[in-house]
């Protein structure tokens, strides 16, 4: 309690005031800013309780009074109360979540991905398509004659002066799969091809999907070495559905999952897959598109500390295998050698949904 100081017997009859005998008090407080209003919020909806958000910003220099008033105030506020309905449904999701997660450490091999050397369609539907599971198809492109052709040589000397577009400056931006359009970069498979066998390993150049050079380019020759798999995928559906990939050693595909399922055909050198089933999705920070804020080569777990709790499934293509990944599943991809491979969405079966996507930023 302030203690008003002593007055001189002199002044004592005095009914005048005089600032002389008394010291001025300052009341010194951060503001409460719309960023702070944000965390408050989001610290409610993570069920953190008032008396801990009420603590928090008195620590970070808020005054008692002020930030009492803030959280109080919050439960009234109408903006809020239409947020926290949509959490609740959120939660219920989450928490459904947490029990198929749950219940699939039952099995033993719920954290592997079977191999099957031939398989029906009907059974590749009925057990896999269908039931969003994914499925290694060791050796089914070992007939294919890409597998004894494709190289870096073999595109060098074939295709060498056909104009290709490549994913290119990649190490100097984090978001180069999302700012995809600013890291097209033209030039002739020839230089590519000699870039790639003499840079060593890097991520900083890679020919992917986004770049479309088998429908854009005379790289379309390259279909004639390979025999598409009839009882999963439609030959005739070739635009928009098939992909060409060629890089270095060390290129990474980040976390994402697709929109749609695939069939990715490893032909070239090897590649190591980590995979994270979709009940896992709100563990995996989606923030914007189909991507994951996480690198998950070196996850930051104090930042993200759900991460840590998620099983990642491991598998590396060798050349001839294949990779059924159903839409949705999450997956990173990394390349242990100068890798070539193909992809393909063009199954016999439907293959397109409805998404709804995050658009999360820091601000």
């Amino acid at each position: 309690m302030l203690q008003n100081p002593k007055i001189p017997k002199s002044q004592t009859s005095f009914s005048t005031f005089d600032p002389r005998y008394f010291s001025q008090i300052v009341v010194t407080s951060e503001p409460v800013t719309d960023a702070w209003r944000r965390w408050i919020a989001d610290s409610k909806f993570a069920g953190m309780d008032d008396q801990s958000i009420v603590q928090q910003l008195i620590t970070h220099g808020i005054s008692p009074s002020a930030a009492r008033l803030e959280v109080s105030s919050l439960h009234q506020n109408p903006y809020f109360q239409a947020g926290h309905k949509y959490v609740q449904v959120l939660n219920k999701i989450e928490s459904h979540a947490n029990i198929l997660a749950e219940l699939s450490f039952l099995s033993p091999r719920s954290h592997t991905i079977e191999r099957r050397d031939h398989i029906s369609r009907t059974e590749f539907l009925e057990n896999y398509y269908c039931k969003n599971i994914p499925l290694i198809f060791p050796s089914i492109a070992k007939n294919w004659s890409a597998i004894s052709k494709w190289n870096p040589e073999y595109l060098h000397e074939k295709y060498g002066e056909v104009e290709i577009e490549v994913q290119s400056d990649r190490n100097s931006d984090r978001l180069y799969e999302i700012n995809v359009d600013q890291h097209r970069k033209k030039m002739r498979m020839a230089d590519y091809a000699r870039t790639v066998v003499n840079g060593g390993a890097t991520n900083n150049y890679y020919m992917v999907a986004n770049n479309g050079n088998i429908e854009k380019t005379d790289l379309r020759g390259l279909l004639e070495d390979i025999e598409m798999f009839p009882e999963y995928l439609d030959p005739t559906n070739i635009n928009g559905t098939t992909f060409f990939w060629f890089g270095p050693a060390g290129t990474i595909t980040p976390l994402h999952h697709d929109p749609v399922n695939l069939i990715f055909v490893q032909v070239y050198g090897r590649k190591v897959w980590k995979i994270i089933p979709p009940y896992y999705t709100h563990m995996i920070y989606n923030y914007r598109g189909v991507f994951s804020e996480v690198d998950c080569e070196n996850p930051d777990y104090e930042k993200y500390p759900l991460f840590q709790k998620i099983p990642i499934i491991e598998v590396t293509l060798n050349p001839g295998d294949a990779i059924f990944m159903p839409v949705g599943w999450w997956h990173a991809v990394k390349s242990l050698d100068i890798s070539i491979s193909m992809s393909f969405t063009n199954f016999v079966f439907p293959n397109k949904y409805e998404w709804t996507y995050p658009a999360i930023t820091n601000s």
